[in-house]
């Protein structure tokens, strides 16, 4: 776990659905780590961001500015104090074990005990990794994943990596090395401490990359499986770079879409000549693979 010097505090916006997106990216600009919980009583969500006080102060506003031209509404911003031991602990505890699919396990480098057996177990740094938010659009990729690895791609790239979840997944399951990739160099060496931690430093190679802009990633095309876990509209703006270097047969895990921005992105890849192979709902997220 990473020290963070005091003062740490939480912001939090409260929006309707259509501008969780936006403002979910907006506070991830600015923030360590970000999660949002819905009120199912209001269908309200809540967006907290934890980041130390008085720094991201630019990025934060321009961002929430941005947040707000996109969706029509600008909305209150909370602080609140946040001491450290509280935030982790709260990490923690919104983070036990998940089971995802038939082949996958997820845990925090927090938890003890043996593992589950008949599982691939993914450690990660709870605090750095996932906040505590819901994670929709990594279940879905994951279950994805066990189906595209029927067919053994082998160039394999991971867009937008993050905390280098399904690089590592896609790395362990199929044997093959991956490409992963992120803007935030944040991200980058948080995924390339987690591919050490899980033992496959060797497997996946993590590059501070602009997806397709990067020379380096063109380079490497086509691939036989790429994951873009992103938002919807990066990802209807790549989709004619997807459609270009990916391999004849090969599948595009896209996900970090709403259920109401599904059709949106799928129609921009279809114009592409890439077809629908399967949607995976969980909750308010949804999974789209595409096959070319």
């Amino acid at each position: 776990m990473a020290n963070h010097p005091l003062p740490l505090e939480t912001i939090a916006v409260n929006v309707a659905e259509d501008a969780l997106e936006a403002y979910e990216a907006a506070l991830a600009n600015a923030c360590e780590t970000v999660g949002f919980f819905r009120d199912h009583a209001s269908g309200i969500w809540r967006v907290e961001g934890v980041k130390q006080v008085g720094v991201n102060e630019a990025e934060l506003a321009s961002s929430r500015a941005g947040a707000a031209l996109l969706t029509g509404g600008s909305p209150p911003l909370e602080r609140s104090a946040t001491e450290a031991d509280g935030w982790l602990a709260r990490t923690y505890a919104s983070f036990p074990e998940q089971l995802i699919g038939k082949r996958f396990a997820v845990r925090g480098t927090h938890l003890t005990g043996p593992q589950t057996p008949n599982r691939i177990t993914l450690t990660l740094d709870a605090g750095l990794a996932f906040g505590t938010g819901e994670h929709g659009s990594t279940r879905g990729c994951l279950m994805a994943l066990e189906a595209a690895a029927r067919r053994r791609p082998r160039r394999i790239l991971d867009i937008g990596t993050g905390s280098g979840i399904l690089a590592m997944a896609a790395a362990r399951l199929l044997n093959r090395a991956v490409l992963a990739t992120d803007i935030e160099p944040w991200a980058v060496r948080v995924a390339a401490e987690n591919a050490a931690l899980n033992g496959m430093a060797h497997l996946v190679t993590v590059r501070l990359a602009d997806g397709w802009r990067d020379p380096f990633v063109r380079g490497h095309a086509p691939y036989d499986l790429v994951f873009a876990n992103i938002l919807a509209r990066p990802l209807c703006l790549m989709a004619r770079d997807l459609a270009l270097n990916l391999a004849p047969g090969g599948t595009a895990i896209l996900a970090g879409l709403l259920a109401n921005q599904a059709r949106w992105v799928l129609a921009a890849h279809r114009a592409q000549g890439l077809r629908l192979e399967r949607m995976l709902p969980q909750g308010p997220w949804t999974t789209i693979v595409v096959r070319k």
